[in-house]
């Protein structure tokens, strides 16, 4: 019985070790792969466990479905940044009497460049920890103080366009001076933005005329 015990317990030795082996070949692999660098693995969170726990079939069928809407969102994002460059912009400040194919042509050119901006953009949020917490963070500048242009827009008619205008700017200004000023979390800012355009655009709008020309707005 002793001896059996201990050709168990060899046998479990053994095992150990070759799965320690193994262990330190994997990481070996990895560093070769990724770098010897530390990286934080909250952005591979979904992709591990399609990899790591969904049968071959469905991973195909995942990743097929990422592409398709990646490739989706990324087009709809150039094409509406594009078409508000050259419509609100361009057409409006620059060029204001064209022909379609020159403000087609000049739209593919905002494409690319908002393209390049996009990837400039990807790649300096990679380095950055959470893709999730990037994004709200950056948004943050703009999300309340956007949601405070609704606000003035829905629940009160006191408000003018000079009132949302200007309230958008002060309301962004703001932002951005407490997000590089006052230690707070990000998500504060939201409702700064959104409480100074109330403020500032009510504020604006009890001082000028209703403005009835909807291409001034």
């Amino acid at each position: 019985r002793r001896a059996a015990e201990q050709a168990d317990r060899a046998a479990f030795v053994a095992a150990d070790e070759r799965v320690g082996d193994i262990r330190a070949r994997a990481v070996a692999i990895v560093k070769d792969t990724t770098g010897d660098e530390h990286y934080n693995d909250v952005n591979y969170v979904f992709p591990t466990f399609i990899t790591t726990r969904m049968p071959i079939g469905l991973v195909g069928l995942m990743i097929a479905a990422i592409f398709a809407a990646a490739m989706s969102a990324s087009a709809g994002e150039l094409n509406s940044l594009a078409t508000a460059t050259i419509i609100d912009f361009y057409r409006r400040h620059f060029v204001t009497a064209a022909t379609d194919a020159h403000y087609l042509s000049v739209s593919k050119l905002a494409t690319i460049g908002w393209g390049l901006f996009a990837c400039v953009v990807a790649m300096s949020a990679a380095n950055q920890g959470s893709l999730i917490e990037v994004v709200n963070r950056y948004g943050s500048f703009f999300y309340g103080s956007l949601l405070g242009v609704f606000i003035l827009a829905i629940l009160t008619r006191r408000a003018t366009a000079a009132g949302a205008f200007w309230g958008l700017i002060a309301g962004m200004a703001v932002v951005l001076t407490v997000a590089f000023t006052l230690p707070i979390a990000f998500l504060w800012h939201n409702l700064i933005g959104a409480m100074v355009v109330v403020t500032v655009g009510l504020a604006i709008s009890a001082m000028t005329p209703g403005c009835t020309d909807i291409h001034t707005i």
